[in-house]
């Protein structure tokens, strides 16, 4: 079951879409009358969804033609899956760089960067219910899937293939990294309520594994 969320767009969303409902009973959408924001928007949907797993997919990105039937054979083994994507540009153009997935991941290794690709990531409700997020500005996805690790008691499946594709868009907060100093710390402090000085203390090993170990993931490809 596909569950579209439109979080109050003010383009043709909203008609393109139930338009698809009319031809796919399978695709039911909700939409918000004013703008909640990204957690909200994910939650609504999870909310909504009545399958037994669970995977998310902004509007401005694309999955795979294969993704989901990649990951439904893995899932079987483990609770969480997420694999590799691409970065294309704001009309899609491909700019050769892909983010790789570590094969293997456990919720020690999640809390000090955040490894999986949100648009890449899946998990089984039916093992671990459904996961809900706090509503903080940014990094809402890395605490969905330090919830879903933390009560699985396996590791998460990584795929070296391709998955999706993410959009870069120009003075977007996702391509300003300094912007995210406060989003991440956030994550610590407000998403895990961590004290002020714990928070810190992995904030600065976030930075040290971001950008000496998980950089190394990012490929250029021709």
């Amino acid at each position: 079951m596909r569950q579209p969320i439109d979080d109050a767009s003010t383009d043709n969303t909203l008609e393109l879409v139930s338009r698809l409902t009319a031809e796919d009973r399978r695709i039911h959408i909700y939409n918000h009358h004013i703008n909640k924001g990204t957690a909200e928007a994910r939650n609504l949907g999870t909310a909504k969804a009545t399958g037994e797993l669970i995977a998310f997919l902004d509007s401005d990105d694309l999955w795979h033609k294969d993704k989901l039937k990649l990951q439904v054979n893995e899932l079987d083994s483990v609770d969480v899956c997420f694999g590799s994507y691409e970065i294309i540009d704001e009309i899609g153009r491909p700019l050769n760089i892909k983010v790789e997935a570590i094969p293997s991941l456990d919720y020690i290794k999640l809390l000090k960067a955040n490894y999986i690709g949100n648009l890449t990531g899946i998990y089984n409700v039916s093992k671990l219910g459904k996961i809900y997020t706090k509503n903080i500005r940014k990094r809402q996805d890395w605490l969905l899937w330090l919830e879903a690790l933390k009560r699985s008691n396996k590791p998460a499946k990584g795929l070296k293939d391709t998955l999706a594709f993410y959009r870069i868009k120009k003075n977007s907060l996702s391509s300003n990294k300094l912007h995210l100093i406060k989003y991440n710390f956030d994550v610590y402090k407000k998403g895990l309520e961590f004290g002020f000085m714990k928070s810190m203390i992995f904030l600065i090993r976030f930075f040290i594994e971001h950008f000496f170990v998980k950089k190394r993931l990012v490929k250029s490809i021709s």
